[in-house]
């Protein structure tokens, strides 16, 4: 059975069998913004960008995945979704990280993971946004390993960046923590200097 996330919360990576989760994906999925007018309700596309800063050992940032970069060792992105689910909750992500703990060079020890809004659309007009890591490929689920619903929190109203959690090494072991912080950052690279200054 899958994790429901808080913030703050940290887990080991570990299938519901209990083996090692070394192989999976991170998804975020998010909707369309409903606004009323006088002819009914108009869907407004909303464009969220996850994206990963890989930081090394002494805590220095050696690379970001984002839509300008797809891959890296151990790490793919499924690409740019600029819309969200305009005809509601289709139960896959928009956008998604492939992982493979087992390619990611030695000396990287923080995967972290970054919502922002390209279009510095409120946060809190989105309706539904969520991320989950699992077991599959960016078109298929095998098994929910953990969620964390983001929409739902109040204190994100006002913002348009998160930091949504990271995946970290400690005595060799992978984990996962839910960070679950907006920041005041407008743009990717800010958003990843705050990481490195204030979560790592």
């Amino acid at each position: 059975m899958a994790i429901s996330l808080a913030k703050g919360q940290k887990i080991n990576l570990k299938k519901n069998n209990g083996s090692d989760l070394t192989t999976f994906c991170v998804g975020a999925n998010w909707g369309a913004i409903e606004k009323k007018g006088i002819f009914g309700t108009k869907k407004e596309a909303v464009d969220l960008d996850l994206s990963v800063g890989i930081f090394d050992n002494n805590k220095n940032l050696s690379e970001v995945i984002y839509f300008g970069n797809l891959k890296s060792s151990g790490i793919i992105h499924s690409g740019d979704d600029r819309t969200g689910d305009v005809d509601g909750d289709d139960g896959l992500d928009n956008e998604v990280i492939q992982i493979n703990l087992g390619q990611i060079p030695a000396n990287i020890e923080n995967v972290v993971f970054v919502l922002n809004s390209y279009q510095g659309q409120d946060f809190a007009t989105i309706p539904f946004a969520s991320i989950r890591l699992y077991e599959g490929t960016p078109s298929r689920v095998n098994e929910i390993v953990a969620t964390y619903n983001i929409a739902s929190d109040g204190k994100f109203a006002g913002y348009v960046s998160m930091m949504l959690g990271k995946l970290y090494k400690r005595n060799g072991e992978w984990k996962f923590s839910a960070i679950g912080e907006p920041t005041r950052d407008a743009k990717l690279e800010d958003t990843l200097r705050t990481v490195g200054n204030v979560y790592l």
